[in-house]
């Protein structure tokens, strides 16, 4: 740059006074230090729809419910099913067969995911959701009809495979699937709270497959429930299914995918009408591309994913899944009693589920994921101790206490993960991670416990399992960064009425203009730094 040309960035060389006054060069400097943070207007600001949103957290919430009625039943029903498909093996042996069974739906989530994430953000959330609905419907209602072992067979353990493949693959766009779609309807400052009926209607599902095993295995006896009567818990996820069916068609899409929809398409026209489209852009848009760039561009928040999802579905499948057969099948309780405690443990979680995700919106999300990880390394061995202790007052603590650790990640899972990517990659990114991390240490958890114990001998495996889960999860939240009450990334602010919509935009103005107004001094003033 010649001396002889000014530098208009350089407050002091544009800097000329008429009569104690700024000259026009001033004036625009101070518009541009204003248009450096842009206020809000109010077509940034969207104002959710009561009940729209009412409908979306149900139709949501009814197909967790619909997938964990079966998690439930499964759990409940492992050494029945045990039985029923794997007579020849020993009993310790029929229960991780079993396990195995259930933990192999887990290994083609990650698929599932592949498939359904990035679709639900090309085609919409809303078609993804009912796919994956009649998928779970159909596999689920199936398992009631296949033949036993000594029907047809190794044929027998082999259709029920299938069935869970089929369930675990359609699982894998349902969870990530519905948390975003309940996170993109919610308002703000209150995400946490709604997100949490998400969850609460997974604890309703569990309770309801798990109370209908516990109901007729007390009135049909242990011999008619090997016999027939395991079939009729599946037979009943038929016409759930159809009812949250129902409810999904009649949703609409959410507002965030439809702005970034109208955003894209109005790109692309623009392209289109410039010259043909930018293949870079192309590429970008592509599901290679959008791969591509969850894990250059979003691995971060990927690994905080993982972690987050470790933490809480280790601690949820132990409590689940693998808590009634411990009981039973490693230190000698009778059935009903096993089901009993769990499932008084699940009916706590569904009663303060929602108080802790209202929580989570006060106090921030991270908060509420510190002191459950911090709890869980300190408690999870006592809580053992006490189930280990025999009787039913030291083990219904025991099981009460991990049931207050489990609802710390479940009541705030919802509303967190979303929020770790933005909206045109939401669905996939959250999908991919969600998966991976439930299929390589969420669903084994049964597994992987069972068969420790089985080759131990020790029946403090699960306490260790759990500690070691805090400890991930412990880590994952310190690189969280705190969501609570802030818009979506790559979404504008949701508010619930007009008047939070225009006291959020006035809010906006007044904080762009003192900012410009800070800034201004700053560089006018430079000797009044402090």
């Amino acid at each position: 740059m010649s001396a002889g040309r000014r530098n208009p960035s350089n407050p002091r060389r544009s800097r000329k006074t008429v009569g104690g006054r700024t000259t026009t060069n001033d004036r625009l400097l101070r518009i541009l230090l204003r248009r450096r943070k842009q206020p809000l207007s109010a077509e940034d600001v969207t104002v959710t729809d009561k009940p729209e949103v009412r409908r979306a957290v149900s139709a949501a919430a009814l197909g967790n419910t619909m997938e964990w009625f079966d998690f439930g039943v499964y759990a409940y029903l492992a050494g029945t099913l045990g039985q029923v498909f794997f007579p020849s093996s020993s009993p310790g042996a029929q229960v991780v067969s079993t396990f195995a069974t259930f933990a192999a739906a887990f290994l083609v989530r990650p698929l599932g995911g592949l498939v359904f994430g990035p679709l639900g953000d090309r085609i919409g959330r809303k078609r993804v959701l009912a796919a994956t609905m009649i998928m779970m419907a159909v596999s689920t209602f199936a398992v009631g009809f296949l033949p036993s072992y000594d029907t047809i067979g190794f044929a027998a353990p082999i259709l029920l495979l299938v069935c869970r493949l089929v369930q675990g693959f359609s699982t894998g766009g349902e969870y990530a699937g519905a948390t975003t779609y309940i996170a993109e309807y919610a308002p703000d400052r209150r995400r946490g709270f709604l997100g949490s009926w998400l969850d609460f209607g997974t604890f309703v599902g569990y309770s309801l497959g798990s109370g209908l095993v516990t109901v007729l295995t007390a009135v049909l006896g242990e011999g008619d429930m090997v016999s027939w009567g395991w079939r009729i818990p599946f037979l009943v996820a038929g016409p759930l299914g159809l009812i949250g069916l129902y409810m999904r068609l009649r949703l609409e899409e959410t507002p965030a995918f439809q702005r970034e929809a109208e955003q894209a398409h109005q790109a692309a026209e623009q392209a289109r009408t410039e010259g043909g489209e930018d293949p870079v852009d192309v590429a970008r848009q592509s599901g290679k591309g959008r791969l591509k760039e969850i894990f250059t561009r979003h691995w971060e928040a990927v690994l905080i994913c993982m972690g987050l999802v470790l933490l809480y579905n280790v601690t949820n499948y132990m409590v689940t899944s693998y808590l009634p057969t411990f009981m039973t099948e490693t230190l000698g309780e009778d059935d009903l009693t096993a089901q009993l405690l769990v499932l008084g443990t699940m009916i706590v979680v569904v009663l303060t589920i929602t108080t802790v995700g209202r929580t989570s919106d006060r106090w921030g999300r991270r908060p509420v994921f510190m002191a459950g990880s911090i709890a869980m390394i300190v408690l999870a061995a006592p809580a053992i101790l006490l189930i280990r202790a025999g009787g039913i007052l030291l083990p219904a603590f025991g099981c009460l206490l991990l049931g207050l650790l489990l609802v710390c990640f479940a009541g705030t899972s919802a509303s967190t993960l979303p929020a770790l990517f933005p909206t045109r990659l939401r669905y996939g990114a959250l999908s991919i991670s969600f998966n991976i991390s439930v299929s390589l240490f969420g669903g084994t958890t049964p597994l992987i416990a069972s068969a420790l114990v089985e080759a131990t001998g020790s029946d403090m495996v699960p306490a260790y399992y759990l500690m070691v889960a805090g400890v991930i999860g412990l880590i994952a939240t310190f690189f969280l960064h705190e969501t609570a009450g802030k818009p979506l990334r790559g979404s504008g602010p949701m508010v619930e009425n007009e008047e939070e919509a225009q006291a959020l935009v006035a809010d906006s103005r007044a904080q762009a203009g003192r900012h410009a107004r800070d800034v201004w001094i700053r560089l006018r003033h430079p000797w009044s730094r402090r």
